[in-house]
């Protein structure tokens, strides 16, 4: 193999795998000084002169000129006579530089060279979408579906990378054929073999949350933050979100103008029912929210076993489980409790204490209220706003504001 045909070889590498010139230059050197040293022994006396862009490729060795008869290492002397061949002024104790062509090294030599240079190649693009992907986890994106096995997909990303999405990672009802796009998380990258793995998923919590991010500007921006996500991937999950703006609500923010937003994450994730709920410090106030569609009525909390019973009228306990337990499990694990559930056939017992809502209303405007005699939320809405101007000295607006708040929990 002839020096032109190493450079096209190593260009053919370069224009695949987009390496840069510096380090395709580093490589080739490295390759060829390894070739150097199995011929010579050594590489000190040796130089490269390397040109990738102009196809330029060439060896010199450095010897020693000394006496005729007196050459005792052909590697790094060479005979006076000899180097009056190169050039007729050459005088014992200089150095002359001699070309050294590819063929001194055989074609076998050569090949392995060039196998070498391959296998280095293939080292550095592997480290290259290992080092790439080790700081996407987390990320979402689009890839091709190129392969579909039993037990997972091929999927391959635009630059031609191999992703696989096993199938404990995709929705039960995901359904795909080769060719078809594809959009999931990175889930995790590990080393097989020394080449990368790079494994997607469409059923973690931070694809859901990364789909948010994409359809809720406020949650791109950092508006609204995406407290916790529970999934049973393709049936239900439940998002709890807050806003450090308080002219923002959350919820209806991600939820969007008739549901615009979150119907395209419904869609993404095969129908599945996402409930978004408020997120709040309030313990008692975010297992009410779990629950929701349910309708609390009283709560027993057990801080120290972290389990809450809950009351409900008979007809809101199947809401509050829902179908296959699923409600409750999801509501459990969002808010880190063991939820039972009680029937309360007790008529008018449905209310909130006014200290479950101190996240939402000031506390001196619930003290306020506690000090003429009402300590729950009913008991503030049974008094007209009249009322509460004339037994308290909270402004109209402050009033309004908790009527407001306080009507909302109540309402279906």
């Amino acid at each position: 193999m002839n020096t032109i045909s190493l450079i096209d070889s190593f260009a053919d590498f370069k224009e695949q795998k987009n390496i840069d010139r510096v380090t395709m230059m580093h490589i080739l050197e490295d390759v060829i000084r390894g070739m150097i040293v199995r011929k010579y022994g050594e590489v000190d006396n040796f130089d490269l002169i390397v040109n990738v862009d102009k196809g330029d490729l060439e060896i010199f060795q450095n010897l020693t000129i000394v006496e005729d008869g007196e050459v005792e290492d052909p590697v790094t002397e060479i005979a006076l006579s000899e180097a009056l061949k190169i050039e007729p002024d050459f005088e014992v104790g200089e150095e002359v530089s001699v070309a050294v062509p590819f063929s001194n090294f055989g074609r076998r030599a050569i090949t392995s060279m060039r196998q070498n240079l391959h296998a280095r190649i293939q080292d550095l693009e592997k480290d290259a979408v290992y080092k790439k992907y080790k700081d996407r986890v987390g990320e979402i994106l689009a890839g091709e579906v190129y392969q579909v096995w039993r037990k997972e997909l091929l999927v391959l990303d635009d630059e031609g990378n191999e992703l696989i999405l096993p199938k404990a990672e995709m929705i039960p009802s995901d359904f795909f054929k080769k060719g078809e796009t594809i959009r999931a998380v990175v889930l995790k990258v590990d080393l097989k073999n020394n080449s990368p793995l790079i494994i997607l998923s469409r059923t973690a919590p931070e694809f859901l949350e990364k789909l948010f991010e994409q359809e809720v500007p406020e949650v791109f921006d950092g508006l609204i933050t995406i407290k916790k996500i529970v999934r049973i991937p393709g049936e239900r999950a439940k998002v709890a979100v807050e806003s450090f703006d308080d002219r923002i609500d959350p919820v209806g923010a991600c939820v969007g103008m008739k549901g615009s937003r979150i119907h395209g994450i419904v869609r993404e994730l095969r129908n599945e029912n996402i409930d978004v709920i408020n997120y709040t410090n309030n313990t008692s106030l975010y297992i009410q929210r779990a629950l929701s569609p349910a309708k609390v009525v009283t709560m027993e909390l057990n801080d120290v076993d972290r389990r809450a019973r809950v009351f409900l009228k008979p007809d809101q306990v199947s809401l509050a489980i829902g179908k296959g337990g699923m409600n409750i499990k999801l509501a459990s694990r969002l808010t880190g409790y063991e939820i039972d559930v009680y029937r309360d056939d007790e008529p008018d017992m449905e209310d909130v204490a006014l200290d479950d809502f101190r996240d939402e209303i000031e506390d001196w405007v619930i003290d306020t209220l506690k000090s003429v005699g009402c300590d729950t939320a009913k008991s503030v809405l049974e008094l007209t706003k009249e009322d509460l101007l004339n037994r308290t000295d909270l402004e109209e607006e402050t009033i309004d504001e908790v009527l407001q708040i306080l009507k909302s929990e109540f309402e279906k």
